[in-house]
């Protein structure tokens, strides 16, 4: 398969159900992730959220009066998010949105979001620049937008690429957060 066919290529439902394993804490513990991006009271989205590794914990750090919008590609990996959050009573928290390849569909959210998570995801975009400025559109001046790439996918000069593409975005960055596996970078929109 070549590179450019790897990029588009979307993660299947059922390796959601991997993602989403109890067992991956060990090496991506959404608390170490998502550090002290995320408050109580918050508007956060969690973009390519698969069955919500992150949109769960992301749930519980915004509380009863914040909110989670949780967009990905495949309505298999949204509803099964949707089972888990009311399993874990946290679905009135959390909103749920299918996109398409082309668009994330947010533009109701424009400047609204103040920490908005594309874990693992970038490298599916057709259009990273495209994507990571919609993105950047739905954050709050001084909102954070935290990417982090799998190494087993995404190269360093690929990570690169999307740094890149952020900053033509508009978004700064703001340190390279140590994340076990990954290659990331966390952004501020100024």
């Amino acid at each position: 398969m070549s590179a450019e066919a790897h990029r588009h290529r979307v993660c299947p439902v059922w390796m959601g159900y991997l993602l989403a394993l109890p067992l991956r804490r060990l090496v991506q513990n959404p608390a170490r992730v998502l550090g002290a991006c995320v408050t109580p009271g918050m508007a956060v989205a969690d973009i390519g959220c698969a069955m919500g590794y992150f949109s769960l914990p992301l749930a519980r750090r915004v509380g009863p009066r914040g909110r989670v919008v949780c967009v990905d590609r495949q309505p298999g990996m949204l509803r099964a998010l949707e089972r888990r959050a009311a399993r874990a009573g946290l679905r009135e928290r959390i909103e749920t949105r299918a996109c398409e390849a082309e668009t994330l569909g947010l533009s109701d959210l424009t400047g609204q979001i103040g920490f908005a998570l594309a874990f693992a995801v970038v490298h599916e975009a057709p259009d990273a620049g495209r994507f990571l400025g919609e993105i950047a559109s739905i954050l709050k001046p001084g909102g954070l937008l935290l990417v982090a790439e799998p190494r087993a996918h995404v190269s360093g000069e690929a990570f690169g690429a999307t740094i890149e593409a952020a900053e033509r975005a508009g978004l700064r960055i703001e340190s390279r957060p140590s994340i076990p596996a990954s290659r990331s970078a966390l952004f501020r929109r100024p």
